[in-house]
């Protein structure tokens, strides 16, 4: 009998959250794999990892496992569980499951890769996810670059970024975090819930300590993320 593997894995920004926990998606798996008769789920993780590339234990355990003939199903919540790129998407479902006869399953989308459908559909979905990704990107160098330009973009490399010789480029999951920030201050939190929450969730800082109230007030008045988030 080939393995049928729920695949799940939450990033530094969703472990402050309760919707997409490991735990929320490891049920929602088991159940799918039990209306479907699909037979007995084994899970693999990847907790607090990115989904920009396939460059996950999880993941690589997942193909590894494919490409050995072991695999019958896999089963995904969200197709971004998986990747959030559509290169490495339309690689691992042509060059991964479909090459080794792996059906492929996203419940948030509906999606089945046992129909012509259900192929169509995944591709649009990966297209979509990857070009939200690639604006966000795009917004963020052109306001770097004029920041550069007014000298403005020096000395330390601010939570969000990272260096590229003498550039710095966007580390879209450090935004996220930014972004929920807003969010939970628009919801009237307080600058030291705020660092309460993320520091519960063992969201990493730019330089692995602690987070503080006086860190995320400066973080939430800086102009660079009004911008760019």
């Amino acid at each position: 009998m080939k393995k049928v593997i729920g695949y799940i894995r939450v990033s530094t920004r969703e472990q402050a959250e309760s919707g997409c926990s490991l735990q929320a998606q490891r049920e929602k798996i088991a159940a799918y794999a039990l209306l479907h008769d699909l037979g007995e789920v084994e899970i693999i993780e990847d907790a607090g990892c990115s989904g920009k590339d396939l460059n996950r234990d999880g993941v690589r355990q997942l193909l590894d496992a494919c490409e050995r003939g072991e695999v019958g199903h896999v089963i995904v919540y969200k197709l971004d569980r998986l990747t959030r790129k559509t290169r490495d998407l339309l690689f691992v479902i042509e060059d991964v499951f479909t090459r080794h006869e792996v059906g492929f399953h996203s419940l948030s989308e509906n999606v089945d890769t046992s129909t012509a459908m259900g192929k169509f559909f995944l591709t649009l979905m990966g297209a979509l996810a990857q070009m939200q990704r690639d604006l966000i990107a795009e917004r963020t160098r052109d306001v770097l670059q004029s920041k550069k330009a007014r000298g403005e973009v020096v000395g330390t490399v601010p939570f969000g970024f990272e260096r590229d010789g003498d550039d710095l480029v966007p580390v879209l999951e450090e935004l996220d975090v930014i972004e929920r920030m807003q969010e939970w201050q628009q919801d009237g939190e307080s600058l030291r819930g705020i660092a309460r929450r993320l520091n519960a969730a063992e969201v990493p800082t730019k330089k692995g300590g602690s987070w503080h109230a006086r860190t995320v007030g400066y973080m939430l008045r800086n102009d660079l993320y009004a911008e760019v988030v």
